[in-house]
């Protein structure tokens, strides 16, 4: 069989994992697989599949009033010119990676 036919062959048995809802143990022990052989089939589909997600699709917001949440911890201006205000409490983690986004 030719590389290729190989290849859709273990991209199927690894869908047919995935549709299964059982452990990847389970499953090569029950087809008779490696389980490491089906475990690096099941990572390269999943990589694959991510790699085909959809862009991300942004749309114009318009805010027509302010609304004060409470006292003002943390504000971010972006070289846009943008400014992120963020309330007492905030996520770092989460202001972090919105910023990060952002700067993209």
């Amino acid at each position: 069989m030719s590389k290729l036919g190989e290849k859709q062959e273990w991209l199927q048995v690894a869908e047919a994992f995935e549709a299964s809802g059982l452990t990847q143990k389970a499953f090569s022990a029950q087809r008779g697989l490696r389980l490491s052989t089906l475990q690096s089939w099941v990572y390269r589909r999943r990589r694959q599949h991510a790699r085909k997600a959809p862009a991300v699709r942004l749309l114009p917001v318009e805010v027509a009033t302010v609304a004060q949440v409470g006292p003002v911890l943390l504000e971010v201006v972006l070289a846009s010119g943008a400014r992120l205000r963020f309330p007492v409490g905030a996520d770092i983690e989460y202001v972090a990676r919105l910023v990060t986004a952002l700067g993209r």
